[in-house]
């Protein structure tokens, strides 16, 4: 009896183009996943370093002056440094400028908070930059292999309908070879799924340190106190009486 060669090979010898376009396309799926996957992870991590440096910096310095100075010396390269750098700077135009535009209307607090709330903004663009990439990846992915394996099927039937040997041998392996499309989405789709969670996660945390970094850089910038400081109590002296006599 002869055997028929089973594999991944004699799968794409006999599937026609389209067959071939979905296995390639999973595979530039894939290799876009690994790449978000190494590059964001390597910038968490880097980010994460840099912050916790920055932020030991910050919180150590006798003045914002010195924080600036700092600054100036060291070009901001992570979220904590980005938003403490333009908020000074943002201090130092509406001292020096005024409010001679429309974007610089109002009072200093309010150009301020307008001004981190838009760093604020662009480091959340940065962050959530190729989730949407994987979450594509992560739906779609099931898809595409199972549109491969009924392509593939399909044909195989057709094949094995065309030379007349419809027996168990002949039917099972087209149709396993075929199945591998559903496993390589798969394959494909998790990896996406939950790299997609857990940098949704880190994120969700980043930023929430960073908002509450800047509601006490905010009270530092407008009014020179920590915002969980609580207002000095004045000690007042005891009062004495002089005896009438």
């Amino acid at each position: 009896m002869e055997t028929q060669a089973v594999g991944i090979a004699s799968f794409l010898s006999q599937t026609d183009a389209v067959g071939k376009g979905i296995l390639a396309l999973l595979l530039l799926m894939s290799l876009a996943t690994w790449i978000l996957i190494v590059t964001k992870a390597l910038q968490f991590i880097l980010m994460r370093r840099r912050s916790t440096h920055f932020l030991a910096t910050f919180w150590n310095a006798p003045s914002l002056q010195v924080v600036g100075n700092h600054l100036d010396d060291h070009h901001p390269d992570e979220p904590f440094s980005h938003l403490t750098w333009h908020g000074l700077a943002a201090v130092r135009h509406h001292q020096q400028q005024g409010a001679d535009k429309l974007d610089q209307a109002g009072s200093p607090a309010e150009f301020i908070t307008r001004a981190m709330r838009r760093v604020m903004d662009e480091e959340t663009a940065r962050m959530e930059s190729g989730l949407t990439v994987l979450a594509s990846v992560g739906s779609t992915a099931p898809f595409v292999g199972l549109f491969g394996t009924v392509w593939g099927v399909y044909h195989a039937l057709i094949n094995i309908g065309m030379s007349g040997q419809g027996t168990l041998d002949k039917v099972a392996g087209p149709v396993g070879e075929a199945l591998v499309m559903t496993a390589l989405g798969l394959a494909v789709a998790i990896p996406a799924v939950l790299a997609y969670n857990a940098m949704v996660r880190g994120n969700r945390v980043a930023l929430a340190q960073l908002d509450s970094f800047a509601h006490d850089l905010f009270a530092f910038l407008t009014t020179g106190a920590h915002l969980n400081e609580a207002p000095a109590v004045p000690t007042l002296k005891p009062v004495t009486t002089a005896r009438v006599r």
